[in-house]
């Protein structure tokens, strides 16, 4: 695949045929942004910031890149800086899966370092202890934050760069807010200021729906989201000014809903992602993205950001669909479309016994 200027991959965009399509004759398509070297979105908006350090370092043949990450921040961070022959080392928190970190370590990281029980704890111990000790041991120690810096928004921008034509309506998570904001400069330099772009969380990480609420910048006492990629508990200031624009609406979803996404996409797409990712296409499902957006029509174009993630299995998604299978209880059944055909009480019962 060719790559970008920010050191991702153009990736496809396809148009689906899935359920609120069927029903609505809503365009729908898919931004594949799986696809990415690193399994995520972060290649575009990471990649860009290592690569742009190199470019601007005095010395770049002594440079370590040191991240803080729930996982595909620093999985992303780790995969730029093994690609341009250069060292990086992550903390992740706690709460971060063992899954996680083997990937991480596999994709060519230096160190990776366990330490507190959010991503800002690992953060403050990133920056106050192990990057000093990395400097006094005569490294040029670079600092890659997962979301909160310009060179990660101009990187995550591209995206928008690769769509030919506008689209009415652009869905896309939301976690500490890279994403979000490439997204929404990236519309701003097309001038395509009237995309609607609906910004999703679950309930467990809505940082940024509480801030808008708020009206101001709020933090979250805890993140209790099967999410764990959006578990930011305060989104970046500029995040937080974007989504004030007249084009932003913050949706949040459920748990179930998140979870309900990710095995739909599998069964429809062959294509297995993380709930901060499926929280997206639980949109697609059961109206709720004509709800959402009462004034689309059938010649409506709907992007659905496919952010990826590496933090989830087959065994992970077998356990969601047996903890929030109920969730699918009232969709609509067409025989068309394949995971309708799956049903929600098969795979149940396959879950059950291998459980």
């Amino acid at each position: 695949m060719e790559r970008n200027p920010t050191g991702g991959i153009f990736c496809p965009l396809q148009s689906r045929r899935m359920v609120d399509a069927n029903l609505h004759q809503i365009r729908v398509f898919l931004k594949l942004e799986n696809l990415q070297p690193s399994g995520s979105f972060k290649s575009r908006g990471i990649g860009n910031i290592v690569r742009q350090s190199l470019l601007t370092h005095p010395n770049p043949e002594t440079t370590h890149f040191y991240s803080s990450s729930g996982g595909n921040a620093g999985l992303a961070c780790v995969t730029a800086a093994q690609s341009l022959g250069r060292p990086a080392t992550v903390v992740v928190p706690t709460s971060t899966t063992s899954l996680m970190i083997a990937r991480i370590k596999t994709a060519g990281a230096q160190e990776v370092l366990q330490h507190g029980d959010s991503w800002r704890e690992a953060d403050e111990y990133l920056r106050e202890v192990v990057m000093p000790a990395g400097r006094a041991r005569g490294e040029d120690a670079v600092y890659v934050p997962p979301f909160d810096h310009k060179d990660v928004w101009d990187g995550n921008a591209t995206l928008i760069e690769e769509l030919y034509e506008q689209p009415d309506a652009i869905v896309c998570s939301v976690g500490g807010g890279g994403l979000f904001s490439g997204v929404q400069l990236g519309l701003e330099r097309r001038r395509w200021d009237d995309t609607q772009v609906i910004a999703v969380e679950t309930e467990g990480a809505a940082s940024l729906a509480r801030s808008l609420e708020a009206g101001k910048l709020t933090t979250l006492n805890e993140i209790t989201s099967i999410a764990t990629s959006l578990g930011a508990k305060e989104v970046a200031p500029k995040a937080f000014e974007l989504a004030q624009r007249p084009n932003v609406r913050s949706m949040v979803l459920s748990e179930a809903e998140a979870a309900m996404g990710c095995w739909r996409l599998a069964d429809d797409e062959r294509t297995i992602v993380e709930p901060a990712c499926g929280v997206n296409v639980a949109l697609c499902y059961d109206g709720r993205l004509k709800r959402s957006m009462p004034w689309l029509t059938k010649e409506s174009k709907v992007v659905i950001i496919l952010c990826g993630g590496s933090n989830i299995t087959l065994e992970t998604l077998l356990e969601y669909k047996c903890v929030y299978g109920d969730v699918e209880k009232h969709l609509p059944r067409t025989d068309d479309i394949p995971s309708n055909v799956t049903g929600s009480t098969k795979i149940l019962k396959v879950g059950l016994a291998v459980a």
